[in-house]
């Protein structure tokens, strides 16, 4: 890693933006024709119509899209086209961990779709496979077993389909859990200039 590269990484993180819902792909195009660095996870989805059904790619966060930039020098972020605001109070960055575990898991191309968002239940890590490393939290559904990967400022999840052989518990690092609040919403301001 050269000292650019350091100082771009440093200065650099993500931000989780919100945008008019079905138009991510678009406003995620425009972004990068600013050269700005955008993630946008989709998923495979069957959609029925009363004359056919077809497979179409859709957001896993609906109407969010996900922007590496910085904070300090955002005005161009948030005039372009279809941008509504920056997630969160101020500048408020996701992990470069919950980006990264989410990255991994598209690119993996195992079956996945959005998973309301959990804050408790068993935490495990994957062994095996391609996401051999990442933590999430398990679930079941629909018979199948599932690790949700979780990106905590949106309290957004995506579960991915596992086979239970591949997943260990973690140790709890905490002697007690919270109970998880429900209905919070997202807190989202307007950036100001």
């Amino acid at each position: 890693m050269t000292s650019t590269d350091r100082e771009r990484s440093t200065t650099l993180r993500w931000y989780a933006l919100q945008v008019h819902c079905r138009k991510e792909q678009l406003t995620a195009s425009q972004l990068e024709t600013r050269d700005f660095e955008c993630f946008l996870p989709t998923y495979k989805s069957l959609r029925k119509w009363s004359d056919r059904t077809k497979e179409v790619q859709q957001a896993l966060f609906p109407g969010y899209v996900f922007c590496r930039f910085d904070f300090g020098n955002r005005q161009p972020v948030i005039t372009t086209a279809g941008v509504l605001q920056i997630v969160g109070n101020g500048p408020t960055p996701i992990a470069d961990s919950e980006i990264e575990a989410l990255q991994r898991a598209v690119a993996s191309g195992l079956p996945g779709q959005p998973w309301p968002y959990m804050e408790v239940g068993e935490r495990v890590r994957v062994t095996y496979g391609h996401l051999a490393g990442l933590e999430g939290i398990l679930i079941n559904f629909k018979g199948k077993h599932r690790v949700v990967l979780s990106v905590t400022l949106l309290q957004r999840s995506v579960a991915m389909e596992m086979d239970l052989s591949w997943l260990v518990p973690v140790q709890e690092q905490r002697s007690q859990r919270v109970p998880a609040t429900v209905g919070c919403p997202v807190r989202a301001v307007r950036a100001s200039l």
